[in-house]
């Protein structure tokens, strides 16, 4: 699930984080990434039951129709189809799924309020009063009205309310969730183990992660001497704290990681440092990049495996 850029964008806020507070060993550094990589799968599963739940309470709109004293034709007409159709069915009436919920203590972490909320401001909508009105909905009118139920939250406020309260990564990782859930959707109905296929890889997390992690760590003062001659009339402790660690971060790449192309290493940290530091790091940082890659290139350090790759 994880792509490379997230990797990335953990192990520069871990890296910051020990900047910050040098204390920190590399152990500690390692566990606090490795607990974040795990919250992003977290919050995967976190977000799929929100939505689930609110698909869910399609079954209280029912009862409460049914229970009136004296039911209007649409309440006898009512169908509780968003929550007991077979797709919606193969994540709710999963074995393995509720396993893993109650693993990361997920099960009762869900207000019913907000859930009651999302779904009555989503049931004003168009498309949910033509689904309700459809005779035979096949698996593909499911499919559309889950996605149309997914697109309200991921749209509203109080849904982004829920997910920043409860997890500090949400900003970090919200369109790589957002897309992940989005997935799911569309390959309904799952299989029992269907997160299975979003728990982030050992390729991306450990072989990579982990590696940039462990380099950038031990090699931090060889990698200021390297930096330190293309700074041209800037004293290293000038730079800002991000940026450096930006730098750092790229350089290890394009000698640690030979199947990585090195456009793609400094365009992925420059489109990095739009994001999260200053307005003028993106051309500072290009700037850098591309006078270190010359020379790292001319001292034979740049390495890499394949035709193009060090393009």
């Amino acid at each position: 699930m994880l792509s490379r850029r997230n990797v990335r964008v953990k192990v520069m806020q871990i890296l910051y984080m020990h900047n910050r507070d040098k204390q920190l060993q590399y152990a500690d550094l390692l566990r606090r990434y490795k607990k974040s990589v795990d919250q992003s799968f977290e919050l995967y599963l976190f977000s799929m039951l929100q939505f689930m739940r609110i698909a869910n309470y399609a079954l209280h709109d029912k009862s409460k129709r049914t229970s009136k004293l004296l039911p209007s034709e649409a309440d006898k007409a009512f169908s509780a189809k968003l929550a007991e159709n077979p797709l919606s069915e193969s994540v709710l009436k999963s074995e393995a799924y509720e396993r893993i919920l109650r693993k990361y203590k997920l099960t009762d972490s869900i207000d019913r309020d907000n859930s009651r909320r999302l779904y009555t401001e989503f049931s004003k909508t168009d498309a949910y009063q033509a689904y309700l009105k459809q005779g035979n909905s096949t698996n593909a009118n499911h499919q559309q009205i889950l996605l149309d139920l997914f697109r309200f939250c991921a749209g509203h406020e109080s849904f982004h309310e829920i997910m920043e309260d409860r997890y500090a990564n949400w900003l970090d990782d919200k369109s790589l969730i957002v897309g992940s859930i989005k997935k799911t959707i569309r390959s309904l109905p799952s299989s029992e183990e269907f997160y299975e296929a979003y728990r982030p890889t050992a390729d991306t997390v450990h072989e990579f992660g982990e590696e940039l992690l462990h380099s950038v760590y031990y090699d931090d003062d060889e990698l200021l001497e390297m930096i330190k001659p293309v700074l041209n009339n800037w004293d290293a402790e000038r730079v800002a704290i991000l940026d450096m660690i930006i730098i750092k971060m790229a350089i290890s790449e394009f000698t640690g990681f030979p199947t990585i192309p090195t456009k793609v290493t400094l365009n992925e940290f420059v489109e990095i440092s739009k994001l999260y530091s200053t307005d003028k790091s993106k051309d500072f940082i290009n700037g850098i990049l591309d006078r270190l890659l010359k020379q790292l290139t001319k001292d034979g350090k740049v390495n890499k495996e394949g035709r193009g790759l060090q393009d």
